[in-house]
């Protein structure tokens, strides 16, 4: 920890009139969405001043309950809350005897997993963390509840972050959700940050896109553009909207403003195809139904994206697809043997790659969602037909071999499909697409679902060795095993042994 006395903080760099209680859980919950893990904030002002009414509200924001208990750490100095999005822990210095307690309260230790809110910081005689952000609240108005808040900090994410949570705010006020409780959703494996909004009894998503405001890398953007990921919210509007008018479930938009990368739109629940981590045939199933009547449309290579502009869906090449396979190269294969791939083996891959994909060009190409699996297919309970199952992330569209969606879902990332269910949903949607056209090429399908199968499954383990290796995001090794399965189970099917043998040479 570094020296920092309190009274010799920087200048405030965003000051606030705060009208009353309401509006101090307002800011509080804003607060508590950019949150992370590491975090100090450190709130001063004098007895009365509002600190404890703001930090109850921020850990029942964060909790998602009104109704948690907040009792006052006064006497036990620190009482931590856990979380599954990470623990918060509310101190309260003010009976505080020596600032050098503060290393035996373990505030260093609880910082490694979560976030500190710490009342009376001026109690710790400058032994806080230097970027912590201190937000000064004034006494209340003698006639108002009203107060004044000032925030300031040395760290200069800490003004971004206030930022964007308020100018989310601001777009959610000028919607019928003005008003709304937010409350964080997810935001994890990818860039993008869900929120839920909910205004009475309505509830909606807003996902903020941070491509444009320089939150990608230049190598990122590269490798975005050359695999044809979507970096514009605009996708979303387009997608969403021709799956509506083609009747499929996808979220309804209610606002957007693109130039700052905010979407609001409908809610479609929690609850997925899998159930207690287990994949329910029925909705699997349901999926399929989706899948067949989505491949028998023939989906525009232009959509209009209804403000007066296009958006191009792009084609999935040969090459996007080699460099998304070559991710198994680039980590999982380091991740595995200690070492990286050397470039006769690279060439190698990229070679047996090329002819494998070479040999899908009779294969039937249309729309593909790209993460079709459990966490993005919504279950309707009660409703009936491809309603049943809302779709959700979608807007990595691309043109290409439609039989990549199918094996999206029977190869799922996020849940063990045993082989009776894989083979059992696969002749489900072969049967379907046989019936709605008498010259459906089940042979060929076939070839292109084994493909498509190998290159998403080699693509998944690298990203999850990547996730937790770059991105300090362990939890995903723990889906090796099950991916590693899958490829084992794909490389048996005919006409995929020449890569069977590179594998079976290549991957420990």
């Amino acid at each position: 920890m570094a020296d920092r006395d309190p009274k010799q903080l920087p200048a405030s760099f965003l000051t606030m009139d705060i009208p009353d209680e309401a509006a101090t859980r307002q800011i509080a919950n804003d607060l508590a969405l950019v949150l992370k893990a590491g975090d100090v904030v450190c709130l001063s002002g004098d007895l009365g001043a509002g600190k404890s009414t703001f930090t109850r509200a921020l850990l029942r924001s964060f909790a998602g309950d009104p109704e948690l208990e907040v009792p006052s750490p006064t006497f036990t100095l620190v009482q931590t809350y856990t979380f599954d999005r990470f623990d918060l822990s509310h101190f309260d210095l003010y009976r505080l005897e020596d600032p050098e307690e503060l290393e035996e309260l373990g505030l260093d230790e609880l910082l490694q997993t979560g976030a500190a809110l710490i009342e009376w910081p001026e109690m710790a005689g400058g032994l806080l963390p230097q970027d912590a952000l201190w937000i000064r609240i004034g006494q209340p108005d003698e006639d108002t509840d009203a107060r004044g808040f000032s925030f300031c900090s040395t760290a200069p994410q800490w003004r971004q972050r206030l930022e964007l949570t308020r100018d989310i705010r601001a777009f959610v006020e000028q919607t019928e959700f003005h008003g709304a409780g937010r409350r964080f959703l997810a935001g994890d494996a990818s860039l993008r940050t869900f929120e839920t909004v909910e205004a009475g009894d309505r509830t909606a998503v807003l996902m903020r896109w941070p491509f444009q405001s320089g939150a990608v890398s230049e190598t990122v953007r590269t490798y975005m553009q050359k695999v044809h990921l979507a970096q514009d919210c605009r996708a979303v509007i387009a997608i969403g909207g021709e799956l509506r008018g083609h009747g499929f479930l996808a979220p309804q938009v209610f606002a957007a403003d693109p130039e700052k990368g905010l979407v609001l739109s409908g809610y479609l629940g929690s609850e997925t195809i899998v159930r207690n981590e287990e994949p329910v045939p029925e909705r699997y199933r349901a999926a399929v139904d989706v899948l067949a009547r989505m491949h028998g449309i023939a989906w525009p290579d232009t959509v209009d994206t209804g403000e007066g502009t296009t958006y191009e869906v792009p084609v999935y090449s040969p090459e996007a697809l080699i460099t998304e396979a070559s991710l198994f190269l680039d980590w999982y294969v380091p991740e595995t043997t200690g070492g990286p791939a050397d470039e006769g083996t690279r060439k190698d891959f990229e070679a047996l790659w090329r002819a494998a994909l070479d040999g899908l060009e009779d294969a039937q190409r249309g729309w593909v969602l790209r993460d079709f699996h459990s966490p993005n297919l919504l279950w309707q309970q009660g409703a009936a037909g491809t309603d049943r199952i809302g779709l959700i992330d979608f807007q990595d569209t691309v043109i290409g071999p439609v039989a990549y969606d199918l094996a999206s879902l029977t190869f799922d990332a996020r849940a063990d499909i045993a082989p009776e269910l894989e083979t059992a949903l696969l002749e489900a949607y072969l049967s379907a697409r046989e019936n709605q056209a008498s010259g459906f090429d089940k042979a060929g399908f076939s070839r292109a679902y084994a493909v498509m199968a190998a290159q998403r499954i080699s693509k998944i383990l690298g990203i999850f060795v990547r996730l937790a290796r770059r991105d300090h995001k362990p939890a995903y090794l723990a889906h090796l095993p099950r991916m590693q399965s899958y490829l084992d189970r794909v490389l048996d099917r005919p006409a995929m042994s020449d890569l069977k043998d590179w594998y079976a040479r290549y991957r420990p």
